[in-house]
Order: C-alpha cells, then structure tokens, then sequence
C-alpha cells in the first residue's frame, strides 16, 4: 500500500521554495517503527515522502525492485523532479539543509552521494577498514527513459548510467547499534545469499568486531531527531530455511 504526504514549505527561505521538488522514497515493514523518526529527520530536506507499507505482505520478503518500481510511478505522479531512497533506519546529518538546495538545481543524469556511516553507538560510527569507505548513492532526478538495475540484492536504487557525485554529508544507519541486530543482519542475508552471488565479500564481516576503530560524530555532523534504541531485530524473525521461490523475483533484505 503506498502512503504519501507533501510538506508545507511556507516557513523556508527563499532559495528552498524555489528549488526543485524532492520527495523521499521508502518501505517499511518489521521497522515501522522508527517511521516517524525518519520523517522528522527528513522534513526540512524535502518537500514530501512517498512510502511504501508492507505490513500486509504475505510473504516472508517482498521484492525489492517491484517495490522500487511502484515508488517512482507514484512520485512522478506527484510531480516529484528529484527523489531520495532512503530506508526507516537511516537518518542524514541535519548539515545537509545547508548543501542539498545548491546540488539539486540541475536536472542532470546524476546521483548524489553521502558517506555510509555504520553506527555502533548513536553517536560513533565504524571506521576501520571497509567500514570507513562506505558510501550511498540515493538522491537523483527524475528523467525520461531511465532504466534501473534489477538484482534481487544490493542493487544500486539509483538509474543505469548515471553520473556519480559525492558530498561530505554523512548518511547514518542505526540498524547496526545493538550487536544482536549485528549478527540477525549477518544471518539473514547468509540465509538469502548462500552462495555470495550478491557480494563476494559475504556477510560474517558484518558481525565481526575484532580490530573495531570508532569516530565520535562532531556536534556540527549530527543528526536528528536523537536515537534511543530499543534493542529490537527491526527485521522479523529469519526463516530457518530460504524461501523456495527463485532469489531473483523473491528476497528482500536491508
């Protein structure tokens, strides 16, 4: 079910009333929970969400690409000119008010990039070895003819052949915080790529903390509203054998 608001943006300055319109796109099932939170984050960056609920779902995980498809159809119908995937337990650093207007100016083939911080605490991230190179591409305009990667896993949200450009923003995920979230995570994508078609690297890095290097978010890099976690899985319970039906038209994972 697809659920949508447009934000009252009478209160901003000039140079956000003027800018294009972005909406943030996301669905949320086991994590609804943390909706609210990620709304009140997102509210000055854009003009509006489009989520999709997938509370009703039958199957033990919805597809990811479908569900993708059915937010773009809704926000081009609600005029969006550029959209922001995002998921209920990412909050962006509020920072990014002051940099966004600029940026999204230009209806250019471009997707905009931030710095993926896996947070341990709700306020260190991970910063040793890969955990300190993470980056999400999720922010990009609405053109005609765009076409989307359909892997069933870890498929860039963001159209084929799109430019890249990074910022100095920070993206922070807050699945991470709790260590049996940490290990759930592991443990379901093993479950959904047995054979690490999806990431040759695989998933017991995800649980693993040996050598672990943090970083204190500065005061100026934070976000809100603050986290106070709630030690829950956010992702259901894990099936304890895959699902039969083919991987690519079947798993959703996070």
């Amino acid at each position: 079910m697809i659920v949508r608001e447009h934000f009252t943006r009478s209160w901003l300055p000039g140079r956000w009333r003027s800018r294009p319109r972005i909406l943030a796109l996301f669905s949320f099932r086991y994590d609804a929970h943390l909706v609210p939170d990620l709304i009140e984050n997102l509210r000055p960056l854009v003009d509006g969400y489009v989520a999709w609920d997938d509370r009703a779902a039958t199957d033990t995980f919805s597809s990811e690409p479908r569900r993708r498809r059915k937010l773009i159809r809704a926000a081009r119908n609600m005029r969006a000119r550029w959209v922001m995937f995002i998921d209920p337990d990412e909050r962006i650093e509020s920072a990014a008010v002051d940099v966004l207007p600029d940026m999204t100016r230009d209806d250019k083939p471009m997707v905009i990039g931030f710095h993926f911080r896996e947070l341990y605490t709700p306020d260190s991230y991970r910063i040793d070895g890969l955990w300190g190179k993470k980056v999400r591409y999720n922010l990009f305009p609405l053109l005609d003819g765009q076409k989307f990667r359909k892997e069933a896993l870890h498929a860039p949200a963001y159209p084929i052949g799109y430019r890249r450009r990074m910022t100095d923003l920070n993206l922070y995920h807050l699945k991470m915080i709790a260590p049996q979230r940490r290990a759930a995570r592991r443990d379901l994508y093993k479950l959904l790529d047995p054979e690490k078609a999806y990431q040759d690297i695989g998933y017991d890095y995800l649980a693993d903390d040996a050598g672990a290097e943090f970083a204190t978010i500065p005061p100026e890099r934070g976000y809100l509203p603050a986290h106070r976690d709630d030690d829950g899985l956010w992702m259901g319970d894990i099936p304890a054998t895959p699902a039969t039906e083919p991987q690519s038209t079947r798993y959703r994972a996070r």
